[in-house]
């Protein structure tokens, strides 16, 4: 007997040694590069969409929002399906899902076909992403070593952003808009086969454990009907908006309503208890609201004030996630652990607030290096401290247990922050730009005009997050650090 079982365990395949917690983080963050890469490079394509699809502008705005409402509208219910099924499946699934619908975007010659599979794309992104942070904080339990993962995660994602601005150009001017969804065919399969290999098996908890479609259905709606509230105001009537607005809020009355009364709610509505992580979640969409409004205006600006080409546009902002990436990943962390995330979160909001309102004196004749790249240095400073220490703010407040739900909760609130700070800063900038036009402005002008309204009511947003991040998250104790 003792003959054969030495037999049987020689025989047997060794087992899978885990992966380096570090190992598990490139790989989560190049998933999560890939989605944000894409949800920031169709920016400065938009001109070339446009022209090449006949889209108007209120339609145009689709090709951006039809992504975020499906991104955002879907992370509370993945990221639970994700703690049923397991996360690496999740993760996986949505990044082969995203990579599917990327080459559908690339063979869209049609305005349907186009928007259709950007909403299929964000629905990957959502089941990629809801479940990222929640397998980090697993991953780096111990504070210190935490603190530095948010923010390699975070540097990541903050560079994606700029850095899907300049492939956009690059792409459009060497070859043509098609290619920016085109190429996240390899970069997808890579990915793919990374996290099959280095990202460690859990198990979820099942699918009795129950998710609540319900919730999911009605949180989606009231995020739709509500950015199609704002991106169509200028065309409606006052009567026509207000209904609209009455319905987007009667939805979130009813999600709320049903996370109350349902046996296993998609939000557990206890979480809210957190002064911290409501906070953290209440600041984050103010912060990404002049945030977005900046890489989306600020691209426009670019080309259409100051006549920059699509490949000298995403040049242009290469210095921002330079600065966010040496700063994030050199300093924040230690910015963190000494003065902690409070203050830290602090001096990056008045940064930010600071850029916007130098964006908001943006002339028609303006220069880049003097009138745009100041601003934009100052906003990547501020976004290097202020995005890391939000995060673990926002994660800190949660329990093990809520983890993942938070993870949901954050990225939720991310994207709404930036889907209607791009909703509103659009339509007042295409209102005042249509307004000066009819008065007899030119049209560089009346542009211009526009983008600095756009830019000063970002600059108020932001200044607003300052406010609230010092008024709700000050530390219970001024002596100790987060």
């Amino acid at each position: 007997m003792s003959q054969v079982l030495a037999e049987v365990t020689t025989s047997a395949p060794p087992a899978r040694r885990p992966a380096s917690p570090w190992a598990s983080l490139a790989v989560l963050s190049s998933g999560a590069l890939m989605t944000i890469i894409d949800g920031n490079i169709v920016t400065v394509a938009m001109p070339s969409i446009q022209s090449d699809l006949g889209f108007t502008a209120a339609g145009l705005a689709w090709v951006v929002n039809a992504y975020l409402i499906a991104f955002g509208g879907l992370l509370l219910l993945v990221g639970r399906l994700g703690d049923l099924v397991g996360r690496k499946r999740m993760f996986v699934a949505g990044l082969a899902l995203f990579t599917l619908a990327s080459v559908l975007c690339g063979i869209a010659t049609d305005q349907g076909v186009l928007v259709a599979a950007r909403a299929l794309q964000g629905v990957g992104g959502a089941m990629t992403s809801a479940v990222v942070l929640g397998m980090l904080v697993s991953l780096f339990p111990e504070p210190r070593e935490q603190a530095k993962a948010i923010a390699v995660f975070s540097a990541v994602g903050a560079a994606g952003g700029a850095l899907g601005t300049f492939l956009g150009g690059a792409l459009t001017e060497a070859l043509n808009w098609h290619w920016i969804f085109l190429i996240n065919l390899p970069i997808g399969v890579i990915a793919l086969v990374a996290a099959v290999r280095v990202l460690d098996d859990d198990r979820g908890t099942g699918l009795g454990g129950g998710a609540d479609y319900l919730g999911a259905a009605l949180i989606t709606g009231a995020l739709m009907l509500t950015v199609y509230t704002i991106v169509t105001a200028a065309e409606h009537g006052a009567s026509t908006t207000i209904a609209l607005a009455v319905g987007s809020l009667l939805l979130y009355v009813a999600f709320a309503l049903r996370q109350a009364r349902a046996a296993r709610p998609l939000l557990r509505l206890r979480l809210f208890r957190s002064r911290v992580l409501t906070g953290a979640n209440a600041v984050q969409i103010l912060m990404i609201a002049g945030m977005y409004g900046f890489q989306y205006i600020g691209a426009l600006y670019l080309q259409r004030v100051l006549g920059f080409g699509e490949l000298m546009t995403g040049l242009a902002f290469l210095p921002a996630p330079v600065v966010i990436g040496l700063l994030m990943l050199g300093l924040s962390a230690k910015a963190i652990g000494r003065f902690g995330a409070y203050r830290t979160l602090l001096a990056g909001l008045a940064l930010i607030t600071l850029g916007l309102a130098l964006l908001g004196r943006l002339p028609a004749d303006g220069s880049y290096a003097l009138d745009v790249l100041s601003a934009m240095l100052l906003l990547g400073a501020g976004f290097a401290a202020a995005m890391p220490a939000v995060t673990g703010l926002a994660m800190s407040g949660a329990s093990e247990e809520d983890a993942g739900l938070a993870s949901g909760l954050f990225n939720t609130t991310q994207v709404v922050g930036g889907s209607l700070g791009l909703a509103v800063l659009t339509t007042l900038a295409a209102s005042r730009t249509e307004s000066l036009a009819g008065d007899g402005a030119s049209t560089v002008a009346a542009t211009a005009d526009g983008y600095r309204l756009a830019f000063w009511v970002a600059t108020g947003v932001a200044a607003a997050g300052l406010v609230l991040a010092a008024a709700v998250l000050r530390p219970a104790s001024s002596t100790k650090a987060r």
